[in-house]
């Protein structure tokens, strides 16, 4: 297996679309491609799967609505129930009214936290990481595109910079 890619550098996004789409027509593989900002569209042009981070999502607010719920039955109805008001104390669902706020802010404090710890894990941003972007010129306004090369190497220079790449490059990766 070769540790050579080649890395296809666009100066435009609509050029990389097409470009995306025709490398992915002549079944080349595209291993990742780096932009400044999200291009709509890519992850579709690329062929990626949908991600499942909404679902992880609810799951998450489903376990904040649930820790509110029994945070606050045990607090304020079991353990020290208070007259505030003259509200009763007897039950949860004669004070459900007054705890709808609370209920929603940790449905909205789980869901936002720990989706923020599961994208990280899932994007492998550990603290402390090495960058690894291979051009600091796609952090400004240009787009690299990496493709592995499988023993095609001039055929693939050839045909990127028929995309309309500004730069082929030919790197050994480490």
């Amino acid at each position: 297996m070769s540790n050579r890619v080649v890395y296809a550098i666009y100066n435009d996004d609509d050029v990389l679309m097409d470009a995306v789409k025709q490398t992915r027509a002549a079944h080349h593989h595209i291993e990742e491609i780096f932009t400044p900002f999200p291009v709509h569209g890519l992850d579709k042009a690329m062929g990626l799967a949908p991600t499942r981070l909404a679902i992880c999502s609810f799951i998450y607010g489903c376990i904040g609505l649930a820790v509110a719920t029994t945070m606050m039955d045990y607090i304020m109805i079991q353990d020290w129930p208070q007259d505030i008001g003259g509200k009763p104390s007897m039950s949860y669902i004669q004070n459900m009214p007054a705890f709808v706020p609370v209920m929603f802010e940790m449905t909205v404090f789980f869901a936002a936290h720990l989706m923020v710890i599961t994208f990280y894990m899932r994007s492998k941003l550990w603290p402390f990481k090495k960058a690894e972007n291979p051009d600091l010129r796609t952090t400004d306004d240009h787009f690299l595109m990496e493709i592995a090369v499988n023993d095609n190497e001039d055929e693939l220079t050839s045909f990127l910079k028929n995309t309309g790449a500004v730069e082929v490059k030919v790197i050994d990766k480490h």
